[in-house]
């Protein structure tokens, strides 16, 4: 597995008027944007992008709304909101970029490559949320009510523990520590619920405007999919892209299993 890192990236702050986005930049080159899911810091991209910046890229990774060490104090916390976020990172980083969006952060990546596609030159979507996936009758209100007070922290923390059904990384702890203590924030887990009832509506009424080359990866194992190999296929054959299927891993493929995600994510990026 790729080695954890002992230091972290100075986090910076881009203005967007009714509070702040945060975000870091690592490397030298082109311009990477990745962009975590709901309820999911930036460091979800702690493994992938030192592989990056070996392959000489310009790594962005920033926090959503609410999220991390952004703030809190939006008025939207939807797909729609956070893809005004990216296209502001880019423009503020001068791209265009190859876009990196897991889970709901695909949606935000497509959103910002369909309605500026000056700034998007690549798409590259992990455990992929690009439209409403039909769930059994009532789970989402099951999901909000899970979410709230005073038990939602404990839940989401046993949730997050399960989109990792093969394996979790030596410093998941730590990295556990830090996401349930950024969302004890004051206004973060208001945030976070409002987060959790955003439709990705928005992003699928765009898959056929988005037109550059895409990479679906997918882990088979991804508990949030009934057929996770299916969903990545229906994403990719919508978006024209191709598909990298990851045996055994969940949600968050790039953190579970980074020593076959970044060399796929490297060779798209290059071929």
């Amino acid at each position: 597995m790729t080695p954890v890192t002992s230091t972290r990236p100075t986090t910076q702050y881009l203005d967007r008027g009714s509070d702040v986005i945060s975000y870091d930049v690592q490397g030298e080159g082109p311009l990477v944007l990745a962009i975590p899911g709901m309820g999911d810091l930036r460091a979800t991209y702690r493994f992938l992008t030192p592989q990056l910046v070996a392959a000489g890229y310009r790594v962005a990774t920033f926090d959503l709304r609410g999220h991390g060490e952004s703030g809190v104090d939006f008025d939207r916390f939807d797909d729609v909101a956070a893809a005004s976020d990216a296209v502001a990172l880019l423009e503020h980083l001068g791209g265009p970029a190859t876009v990196i969006g897991n889970s709901m952060g695909a949606s935000v990546a497509v959103i910002a490559a369909a309605e500026r596609p000056d700034l998007v030159e690549r798409l590259v979507l992990t455990g992929p949320f690009v439209r409403n996936v039909p769930m059994a009758p009532g789970m989402g209100v099951a999901m909000r009510t899970a979410l709230l007070r005073p038990w939602g922290r404990r839940v989401w923390r046993m949730f997050h523990r399960k989109m990792f059904p093969a394996q979790v990384p030596a410093d998941y702890p730590d990295y556990r520590d830090r996401l349930l203590a950024s969302l004890t924030r004051p206004g973060a887990w208001r945030a976070f619920q409002q987060t959790t009832r955003t439709s990705h509506q928005p992003a699928e009424d765009l898959l056929g405007q988005v037109h550059v080359p895409t990479l679906v990866v997918m882990g088979t194992a991804d508990p949030d999919f009934k057929d996770p190999a299916a969903e990545a296929n229906l994403v990719a054959q919508r978006l024209g892209g191709s598909v990298v299927l990851v045996p055994d891993a969940g949600h968050y493929p790039q953190t579970e299993f980074p020593d076959l995600v970044g060399p796929a994510v490297v060779e798209f990026l290059t071929a």
